[in-house]
């Protein structure tokens, strides 16, 4: 049973389409909404795997209301604040070459009573099973957070988790990342350009991303999931270090395949080069298919995937 936090959710509408006109009419060869923010994502592609999942959520306005519909509609348990503000619409445009443009809206503010309500929520979530055997394993903390919200929130998230028993995947950047490690997170999931701004400097080869990982871990990480985007993944722990790669023929979207990875890392046990495999397969998949789709198991393809402990730190990464 893996639960997942979304501070900040939203609606993603994508929109697909030849080339786009900048200043002029565009007509899209095809559309989706979908549910979206970074732990609902994780919640998708752990129910599209076959997982127990429930998504913790504040939920606002006529948005708010249609994503909820949306996620039970897929099989997904929600427990949700009701807030004020109205739910952020995320727009995505889809090129053909694989060219994307997001546009993210802000999203609400949330008052402290909101805040609040959203930790006792998830406090409440933890308890999920509990003495029957089938209790949470995981607690998975994912996107941005909202206006309203300090930093420290996702400190004090951590570590009333950690209190509750369970273990914490934290996917977050910036000063709510670095707030967050002196609470010792279980596995924190930066990309590439999230470690450079963490530790301050360039990230260009694949050593520099294991020197950055290994710094989080020096400031309370116990484990860092690094995506490197096309360049592969890092897995760094007490138990070792690992390095993997599942090569893609043609990207169609990457919208959520970082959280189609996490999915797959948590669902796999959340550790060893074991569950970085498993979390290169569904990133891989993510990629080939349209807009935030998750992939199911049949789209997996795990002989693609290589993982050695045998990192190439001299690796230049790519973009």
């Amino acid at each position: 049973m893996i639960v997942t936090i979304t501070p900040n959710p939203s609606l993603d509408r994508t929109y697909e389409l030849g080339t786009l006109a900048l200043g002029e009419v565009n007509r899209a060869a095809h559309d989706r909404l979908d549910p979206g923010g970074k732990g609902v994502n994780v919640s998708r592609a752990l129910t599209a795997a076959g997982h127990r999942t429930t998504a913790v959520l504040p939920l606002g306005g006529l948005s708010g209301q249609l994503l909820s519909d949306l996620l039970r509609r897929q099989g997904i348990d929600v427990a949700a604040v009701a807030i004020s503000g109205d739910t952020r619409i995320n727009v995505s445009i889809a090129e053909d070459g694989g060219s994307l443009t997001k546009v993210n809206a802000v999203g609400p503010e949330l008052s402290a009573a909101e805040s609040t309500a959203l930790l006792a929520l998830v406090r409440d979530a933890q308890k999920i099973g509990q003495g029957t055997g089938n209790g949470v394993d995981w607690l998975a903390c994912c996107g941005s957070l909202p206006r309203g919200l300090a930093p420290e929130w996702y400190a004090e998230l951590v570590a009333q988790v950690h209190s509750g028993g369970a273990r914490i995947a934290l996917d977050t950047s910036g000063p709510a990342l670095l707030a967050a490690l002196s609470a010792h997170p279980d596995v924190v999931k930066p990309n590439r350009e999230e470690l450079a701004e963490a530790v301050g400097r360039p990230v260009v080869t694949i050593g520099d991303a294991v020197d950055a990982a290994g710094e989080l871990r020096e400031r309370g990480a116990q484990q860092v999931l690094a995506s490197l985007g096309a360049d592969g993944m890092l897995l760094i722990a007490e138990e070792g270090s690992w390095f993997g790669s599942a090569p893609v023929a043609a990207v169609r979207s990457d919208v959520g395949a970082g959280d189609a990875s996490l999915a797959g890392f948590l669902g796999a046990g959340g550790s060893g080069p074991g569950a970085l495999a498993v979390a290169l397969a569904h990133g891989a998949a993510a990629v080939q298919l349209p807009g935030s789709v998750m992939p199911t198991p049949a789209d997996l393809d795990p002989a693609a995937v290589a993982v050695t402990a045998d990192i190439p730190l001299e690796r230049p990464l790519r973009g």
